[in-house]
């Protein structure tokens, strides 16, 4: 089957050209590809790049002056190193498990109580890694400030403790924030508005009103007189991939590019009419832990309690509606 190919661009081929890379950021243009590849690399970016986090908090003990369920929100969110995260499997793929074990997520252990009269803070860096795990550092807290401290988890007062088991899976951001390597992704295009796919609003001069953005010194401006091109497609873009920490932000733009090939493969997988169980050579795409598509919907708590699972209730949800339980439990 021919395909016809990004009008003509094929015969030059896509050019990156990286202008600043920093240790949670990275600035580059990407040239002659359609406005949908780039769009498509941008969301893939945002949502569907695999990280690990924090999914289950089982609570031994909690007698600070903050409730389980808020406790194990923070604790889902603090960014945990997720390099070499494909070592991890997914909890629906898991063939030693039902519901967490080595293969499929990292154990991190936290306990902590206030013995004196002052405050008490509790930061990401009293969270320790249990071993063993899929390698040397997937499951480790990210933390990046000056004194090693990390994000602040709660306080305790005088003979306040909290003790807590906590269950790190895999998953993608389209499942829950917790999960998003980015924090943001920048994108722009035609900085000079030459195509008019932005139609300003201004009061008396756009110029003004609307000062143009520093990709515009990377194109010519617009001659004044100049006719309106009705066949021109944009084939230059910038992108600003800034990281929460998690991964580095040049690999997170390779896992990118990695899982839209996983998706266009099942795509032409569909096409070809070659069924392997769903699946071709691994290229299934990232999920979340539990799937959206078979799994037992309500296994994952979110926290547990020596009395129980708190009556039924997660962290993220695990209530019901008028029409029935919601897909999380």
């Amino acid at each position: 089957m021919d395909y016809d190919g990004m009008d003509g661009l094929e015969d030059i081929g896509p050019r990156v050209t990286v202008r600043q890379a920093l240790r949670d950021r990275a600035d580059f243009t990407l040239e002659n590809i359609d406005l949908a590849f780039a769009n498509s690399l941008r969301r893939t970016l945002l949502a569907e790049v695999p990280t690990i986090a924090i999914d289950l908090v089982e609570v031994q003990v909690n007698t600070s002056s903050l409730a389980d369920e808020f406790i194990a929100h923070r604790l889902g969110l603090i960014p945990l190193n997720s390099k070499n995260v494909d070592d991890v499997a997914y909890t629906r793929d898991c063939d030693y498990c039902e519901q967490y074990c080595e293969h499929c997520s990292v154990t991190l252990d936290l306990h902590a109580r206030c013995t004196g009269d002052e405050i008490m803070k509790v930061y990401a860096r009293d969270l320790v890694v249990a071993e063993p795990r899929p390698n040397a550092w997937v499951g480790t807290p990210v933390i990046t400030d000056a004194l090693g401290l990390g994000s602040v988890i709660c306080k305790l007062r005088q003979n306040q403790e909290i003790r807590m088991k906590c269950i790190a899976k895999k998953g993608i951001a389209k499942e829950h924030a917790k999960w998003a390597p980015t924090s943001a992704v920048g994108f722009e295009y035609d900085p000079h508005n030459k195509l008019k796919h932005v139609d300003y609003w201004y009061e008396e001069d756009p110029e003004k009103e609307w000062p143009k953005s520093a990709n515009a010194a990377w194109e010519e401006a617009p001659q004044d007189g100049e006719a309106f091109d009705y066949s021109a497609q944009p084939s230059k873009y910038y992108f600003n991939v800034e990281s929460v920490g998690n991964l580095e932000p040049d690999a997170v733009v390779l896992q990118g590019i990695k899982v839209l090939q996983q998706k266009l493969a099942a795509v032409i997988q569909e096409f070809s009419g070659d069924d392997r169980n769903g699946d071709v050579d691994g290229f299934g795409g990232p999920r979340s832990p539990d799937g959206m598509h078979g799994g037992d919907y309500g296994m994952d708590q979110g926290y547990t309690t020596p009395f129980g699972n708190g009556g039924g209730q997660t962290m993220y949800g695990g209530g019901t509606t008028p029409f029935g339980a919601t897909p999380y439990g």
